[in-house]
């Protein structure tokens, strides 16, 4: 059947557009998480449980990046002192398919993207699909990184300090499978979105919601949110808030720039 023109379709049937994009996405997602199902062993034992172990890359990288500023073993990890355990009947299957849900969103976010990209394309002009033809690439490219980011980066910070935290010798750290579970998650999917924020504003500023002064006048403001959003998503040391803190500042001047390509394009 032939897609009607955009300029002919109803608000029912933009709707009717959309759900099918939905359910496409939804069947992506399903896919890359039946895959993920299935390599069971290499999801947890290698990816989930991989920052519980003092051999990770990232604590590696600290240690030997204390010892070469002579801070001596100051970062370096002997230990983690938790364990973690399923206290319910269901929790380890749950678990696995959380993760597996997960994991299929992030192998399948260059074809939601594609899907997004689809529905919201036949309303541009064509020098507008023009300028936007790396849309899809540079948007799974700054999610993946951002995916690495709160794997290498921020879970192993929030686990580290999480799991050695203690108020009391006579109190042992027995964490719960759907906590470390969440925590390893949210740190993943939330730094993923986070470095999606360049794409966010090219399009505010396409639809004129957002302009470069805009960003610049409210750049202190800006600041207090990222150092807000640092603390939420790290543990309370200032040392994890502004390893976090970092990129994400980059990324709002990044943002700034391209905000001022789109403009500058615009007036052309």
């Amino acid at each position: 059947m032939k897609k009607p023109n955009v300029d002919e379709m109803s608000f029912l049937d933009h709707l009717e557009d959309l759900r099918w994009h939905i359910i496409r996405c939804v069947f992506a997602i399903l896919i890359g998480g039946g895959i993920a199902f299935l390599a069971k062993d290499f999801i947890f034992n290698q990816v989930l449980f991989g920052p519980k172990n003092i051999d990770f890359f990232t604590y590696e990288l600290l240690c030997n990046i204390s010892n070469k500023i002579g801070l001596d073993d100051s970062f370096c990890i002997s230990e983690m002192p938790f364990r973690i355990q399923s206290r319910t009947m269901s929790g380890q299957f749950s678990a696995h398919i959380w993760m597996s849900i997960t994991a299929g969103f992030i192998i399948a976010f260059p074809y939601i993207i594609y899907q997004f990209w689809s529905f919201i394309s036949p309303g541009l002009y064509q020098n507008e699909k023009k300028n936007a033809r790396g849309f899809i690439f540079i948007s799974s490219l700054l999610f993946f990184i951002g995916v690495l980011f709160g794997y290498y980066i921020v879970t192993p910070l929030s686990i580290n300090f999480l799991g050695s935290y203690t108020v009391s010798s006579e109190i042992f750290n027995d964490f719960d499978l759907d906590s470390y579970v969440g925590l390893v998650r949210s740190a993943v999917i939330a730094s993923g979105l986070i470095f999606e924020l360049p794409i966010i504003i090219y399009f505010l500023t396409k639809i004129g919601l957002v302009t470069p002064e805009i960003m610049v006048k409210y750049r202190k403001f800006a600041l207090v949110i990222v150092l807000v959003l640092s603390a939420v998503i790290t543990p309370p040391d200032i040392a994890s808030q502004i390893i976090v803190a970092i990129p994400i500042i980059v990324l709002y001047q990044i943002s700034i720039y391209i905000s001022k390509f789109v403009l500058k394009k615009e007036k052309k």
